[in-house]
C-alpha cells in the first residue's frame, strides 16, 4: 500500500513517544487526555507499519535504502 519511509531510529522514537502518550492518557484527566490517546495510537501505528503518510506527502524518507 504505502512504501516504507520511516527508518529504524525514527521508528524507535515514535514507539517510545507513543507509549509515553498512552501512559499519560491514563494519568491525566480532562479533555486534552483524549488527544494524548490519539497521538499515542498514531505514533505506535506508524512505528509498527514503518510508513508515515505525511512523510510521503512531503517527500521525507528516513528509511535507509538497501544497496
Amino acid at each position: 500500500m504505502f512504501a516504507k519511509n520511516v527508518g529504524q531510529s525514527d521508528r524507535i522514537i515514535r514507539a517510545i513517544v507513543g507509549i509515553v502518550a498512552i501512559i499519560a492518557f491514563f494519568m491525566i484527566s480532562g479533555g486534552w487526555s483524549w488527544l494524548l490517546l490519539v497521538v499515542g495510537i498514531v505514533m505506535l501505528a506508524t512505528a509498527a507499519l514503518g510508513t508515515c503518510p505525511p512523510y510521503a506527502l512531503l517527500g521525507i524518507n528516513t528509511c535507509k535504502l538497501k544497496s
